[in-house]
């Protein structure tokens, strides 16, 4: 998880931008953050949780919150901002994504207007529906073996194999969130025969730091393109890099931000680790929750969950 999600960059814009030489594949981005992550549109009304975001910080350090840090009682524990601008990245080491968004508080005349307004439900993202996701075990890690692909998923994501060679193969082109090419050797081959790939896999694999229990994602999109993707698992942190603030001033940072943009209705900006904690939700999701939902105590409810496919459940 990026450490740096307090509200503020620890890297100059050039750093920052040195891996970044195109705008990211937004198909490629919602599929690395999961199904259960949306971006809400430009433009939009949002609510933003301070402390929700805090929490966020405090777990990505493995640290807790020191009971030390200043109080703010002046910031509300929501605040209603309008969203300007929204852009995906990703992590040039480690290709874990987050979006960094620009924020600003809804004076309080704006928020009475809100309610003159119609919802704004917005577009949701779009999730890719041609692609397969697979938790790494420790053969598809190893430096001597390959990536062994379930059958449904290479028949459904993948160029067609011609079945008149023996064995069957092909040359893959994947492209990463980086706009780098990754060259793999497809082969249909073993008994019982599956779905390999072989040449470029361990490359991959040693290039991206890959362990066991890592994904690795796999689209083939509208444009016939094929695009690759990887989500790590959670690792603790062990050692902390010395250019990264601890979780206390992180914590303080992301605080004083909010506060002073309550306060003056400024803009500020965020980093948002992709999460099914959100900390930023859209108004009409808000409302609707907060004002018309009943929840009383013995009620069933369905709630939407991740699978280890990456389907949604």
């Amino acid at each position: 998880m990026r450490l740096s999600s307090s509200g503020f960059n620890h890297q100059s814009p050039e750093a920052s931008n040195a891996g970044e030489k195109k705008c990211l594949n937004s198909e490629l981005w919602h599929a690395c953050a999961g199904p259960l992550v949306s971006l809400p549109p430009v433009g939009s009304r949002v609510v933003y949780f301070p402390q929700g975001h805090s929490e966020q910080v405090a777990a990505s350090t493995n640290k807790e919150v020191d009971a030390h840090i200043p109080n703010y009682p002046n910031l509300s524990p929501q605040l209603i901002c309008q969203l300007h601008n929204v852009t995906m990245h990703a992590d040039v080491e480690t290709d874990e994504v987050y979006a960094q968004m620009t924020l600003q508080p809804l004076s309080p005349q704006e928020q009475k207007d809100l309610y003159l307004l119609p919802a704004e439900l917005g577009t949701p993202s779009k999730q890719p529906t041609n692609y397969f996701c697979k938790t790494l075990t420790a053969s598809d890690t190893s430096t001597h073996g390959g990536f062994s692909v379930p059958r449904r998923a290479a028949e459904k994501v993948f160029p067609p194999l011609d079945y008149s060679q023996q064995p069957p193969a092909q040359e893959l082109i994947a492209r990463d969130l980086h706009d780098n090419e990754w060259k793999f050797r497809h082969i249909f081959r073993g008994q019982p025969k599956r779905h390999l790939l072989t040449t470029g896999w361990s490359v991959f694999v040693s290039a991206k730091r890959l362990v066991a229990g890592d994904s690795v994602l796999f689209i083939w999109n509208e444009k016939n393109q094929l695009l690759l993707g990887i989500r790590r698992a959670n690792r603790p942190q062990t050692v902390m890099p010395s250019s990264v603030l601890s979780s206390d001033s992180m914590h303080i940072g992301l605080l004083a931000a909010a506060a002073h943009a309550a306060a003056t209705n400024s803009r500020f900006t965020i980093f948002y680790n992709p999460s099914p904690s959100e900390f930023v939700i859209p108004l009409a999701k808000y409302v609707k929750a907060v004002y018309h939902t009943r929840v009383s105590v013995g009620m069933r409810f369905r709630m939407l969950f991740e699978t280890e496919e990456s389907s949604v459940r």
